[in-house]
């Protein structure tokens, strides 16, 4: 489905980000893994067939600038962009830390801008591109002590927006992945620690904590995002752009 694209995957070097580089080399695209853990970067090179790592700090404009032209000196051209790096932090917000939101910020949304302000070009050159934004349900819905992750997921969909506008004329896409709890390696120490805090076992938090509002009592999977990650870098995708689209049980319909 993707032979002969090229896809550059920020934060491919665990979660979902190393779940869709996996699932777009499965389908025969090259992929870029920019991450900036070194260790997991290079072992998901050695996972993950015609895959090269380059280490990216996505918040840092230099670094960015690296990583596309590596991209280019190796394999021509950008076709798909997947801007999924993030992290988290919790705080009432006055006891948040202006390094953390800085960070938060600087990581997820103003990677997101970098990322895609350099790529672009090379995708209008052979007007053609797609570009992929992780945001989530905390893109569409808040909660408390999550100032700065909400606030830049929110803002992931607005510039996804923005650029979709912008973009259409080029036979370029942009769209939003907004999913809910996905069981990755961080979901699943959130949830260990949560089971000893509320008394409980692991099996019990998703449904009677994290899930609580969501109607679809299972955490969301890598491979269902990959999958719809897949989706949207096909042709089959050509007209949805400007797109949020929510994999999450159901948890923003509250």
């Amino acid at each position: 489905m993707l032979k002969d694209k090229i896809a550059i995957i920020t934060g491919a070097g665990s979660g979902i980000g190393k779940g869709i580089a996996k699932k777009f080399s499965e389908n025969n695209a090259k992929i870029v893994i920019a991450d900036f853990n070194e260790e997991n970067g290079k072992l998901a090179e050695k996972e993950i067939k015609n895959s090269i790592f380059i280490k990216t700090d996505v918040s840092n404009e230099e670094s960015v600038k690296n990583m596309i032209n590596e991209t280019i000196n190796k394999f021509g051209k950008i076709d798909i962009l997947v801007n999924n790096a993030g992290l988290q932090y919790i705080a009432k917000v006055e006891d948040f830390p202006l390094e953390k939101w800085d960070q938060l910020i600087g990581v997820m949304l103003t990677g997101t801008f970098l990322c895609t302000k350099y790529a672009v070009p090379h995708m209008k050159k052979n007007n053609w591109g797609r570009i992929i934004n992780i945001s989530s349900a905390h893109g569409k819905v808040a909660s408390p002590w999550k100032s700065a992750y909400v606030a830049a997921k929110h803002g992931i969909i607005g510039f996804t927006k923005v650029i979709a506008k912008e973009l259409a004329e080029f036979n370029i896409t942009a769209n939003s992945i907004c999913p809910g709890y996905v069981l990755t390696p961080l979901v699943q120490k959130q949830i260990d620690d949560l089971a000893k805090q509320y008394n409980i076992s692991p099996e019990e938090v998703p449904e009677k904590v994290l899930l609580k509002d969501q109607p679809i009592k299972t955490l969301v999977t890598v491979e269902e995002v990959a999958d719809l990650a897949l989706y949207l870098a096909t042709d089959k995708a050509k007209h949805i752009t400007s797109q949020a689209l929510s994999i999450d049980g159901g948890w923003t319909a509250q």
